[in-house]
């Protein structure tokens, strides 16, 4: 008896018919293609029509081939110039979003299959990307650790979650049950939001705090994710004074701090050292968030004022800079 599932199945159809030089009959088919050899013939004739009808709903252009007028010889392929990826032309902003989204796998298993599509999608786009169209975002997404997985299912799952948390004030350690709706970003940290069962309200709680895998408890489904999730509620607006960083960036780089820059008023004069380059201010409330931004953009951002930014903000490039000639000299 077969233990090939449907999804296997389907796939090993597609795979087999993508790649016949002209058609497979259903004798052929029902030979060559792992799920369909040890049926019945009611049992195959049940599962091939089934599936190829799902396929052409999944919008796989399956195709009978009649040439001879025999029923023997009726056979099927898959129309390849149908179902060919369009051309992509992906513009840089695109690029770079597809290579953050990268970053964020970079388990053993998949490192190596997302930084060889990313190169294949750069090639077929023909248009470059530079390294700096990541810089500014890659520095903000702290790592999650090995609560975000766990999580992840919980919240796909609708799962409850029992796990220890840390105190944020205290350190003390306690153990919480709770609802899980949403996993988010804020000021570098992962968060949970979710409803807290033991205090029966919403809470946020930092993965940083969590210590060792959260355990899921209570049946799939059980838990019911509003539909909107305020996540800014939850976790709080930022309520720190924000400053004005003044920059001169280099024409068409650093794409992240353009778009959130505007043009100083008044607007500092350039020295000739930097003639040429465009002037922007960013507003930001933490100086260390602000220089390992800034820094990771290298000699295409420089900063103009506060001067304990510049300051800084050079101090982190010189050291950088000594530490390639060291590794150069050895």
């Amino acid at each position: 008896m077969s233990t090939t599932d449907a999804a296997e199945r389907l796939l090993n159809l597609v795979i087999a018919l993508m790649n016949t030089p002209g058609r497979m009959t259903k004798d052929q088919i029902r030979a060559g293609v792992v799920g369909y050899d040890d049926a019945s013939d009611e049992s195959f004739e049940r599962k091939f029509e089934r599936d190829k009808d799902t396929l052409r709903e999944l919008g796989v252009p399956v195709v009978t081939v009649d040439d001879s007028g025999h029923a023997a010889e009726i056979g099927y392929r898959i129309d390849t110039d149908a179902y060919a990826l369009a051309p992509l032309h992906l513009t840089a902003a695109e690029l770079a979003v597809l290579g953050l989204a990268a970053q964020l796998w970079q388990d053993r298993v998949l490192r190596t299959d997302t930084g060889r599509a990313l190169t294949k999608l750069t090639a077929a786009s023909g248009t470059g990307v530079h390294t700096d169209a990541l810089a500014a975002l890659a520095p903000r997404v702290r790592e999650a650790g090995g609560a975000y997985g766990p999580l992840l299912e919980a919240i796909l799952a609708r799962r409850a979650v029992r796990f220890a948390y840390r105190a944020a004030t205290t350190g003390q350690r306690a153990q919480r049950h709770v609802e899980p709706w949403r996993l988010a970003v804020r000021g570098g940290g992962w968060y949970l939001i979710g409803h807290d069962l033991d205090r029966a309200a919403v809470r946020a709680f930092r993965l940083s705090r969590i210590d060792g895998a959260p355990r899921p408890v209570g049946p799939p489904g059980a838990v019911t994710i509003p539909v909107e999730v305020d996540v800014d509620s939850a976790l709080g607006r930022p309520h720190a004074d924000a400053r004005r960083a003044v920059l001169a960036v280099v024409p068409e780089r650093a794409q992240a701090l353009r778009a959130r820059g505007v043009e100083p008023d008044p607007c500092p004069p350039l020295p000739s050292a930097l003639a040429g380059r465009e002037v922007i201010a960013v507003e930001f409330e933490d100086l260390a968030r602000a220089v390992d931004e800034i820094a990771a953009y290298g000699d295409v951002v420089a900063v103009l004022e506060p001067a304990d930014l510049r300051a800084a903000v050079i101090a982190v490039l010189q050291a950088a800079a000594a530490l390639g000639e060291e590794r150069h000299d050895g």
